[in-house]
């Protein structure tokens, strides 16, 4: 089993490829600590699945698991994240993860999750509680999400900005002209009816794009 392990954390990244190489059967092809970075990288390695932290600077992990599909149709997302509650959890299984796990979880865990989601299955940690399921697909996936109405590209800007970069700066990044960055700003402006940073980068906090 082909493994990419993405975590911006060196010292956790550390940790769990300790634990991914005490494994029989598994091989890590790549490890990143940058979002882009791992979407590239499972471009390239078409791993069976592919280990995300949710924050991660550049595109987050929830945005590189529902953009995965586009450049490896075999690899399948499992979300490494410290929350349990129910809105990173609804973000994740509307972005088409096929496993959940949290990091305060045991060792054997990490083995549960590969071997369910390689069979074609799907994994959630026990501490997530199927209540917190249930209520997502009550909602039908978009229950209070103010994410959910952003096309990607929008949300990929929300990030950007709320880690301090000028628009000049992310036009370069995303490699568009400096107007269509600011198009995309106003238009998320319009769509959250948040019309300055400072919100802006609050929201991205709340919904867990940036870390604080």
């Amino acid at each position: 089993m082909k493994v990419l392990l993405a975590d911006d954390h060196h010292l956790v990244r550390t940790g769990i490829r300790m634990l991914l190489e005490k494994i029989p059967g598994v091989q890590i092809v790549a490890e990143t600590g940058d979002g882009r970075s791992a979407l590239e990288l499972i471009e390239r390695h078409q791993p069976d699945v592919a280990l995300l932290d949710i924050t991660m600077p550049g595109l987050n992990g929830l945005e590189v698991a529902a953009r995965t599909s586009r450049v490896s149709s075999r690899t399948r997302v499992i979300i490494l994240s410290m929350h349990a509650d129910e809105g990173y959890v609804a973000q994740a299984l509307r972005a088409g993860v096929a496993g959940y796990l949290l990091k305060d979880a045991v060792a054997t865990e990490l083995d549960l999750a590969l071997v369910a989601v390689s069979r074609g299955e799907s994994y959630l940690s026990p501490a997530i509680s199927t209540k917190v399921v249930s209520a997502f697909l009550r909602a039908g996936g978009d229950h209070d999400d103010p994410l959910a109405t952003l096309t990607a590209r929008q949300r990929e800007i929300l990030q950007l900005i709320a880690e301090g970069r000028s628009t000049k700066e992310i036009a370069a990044d995303l490699n568009v002209s400096v107007k269509t960055v600011e198009t995309h700003r106003a238009h998320l402006m319009e769509r959250l009816e948040i019309y300055d940073v400072a919100g802006l980068v609050r929201l991205a906090i709340r919904t867990g794009l940036v870390e604080p």
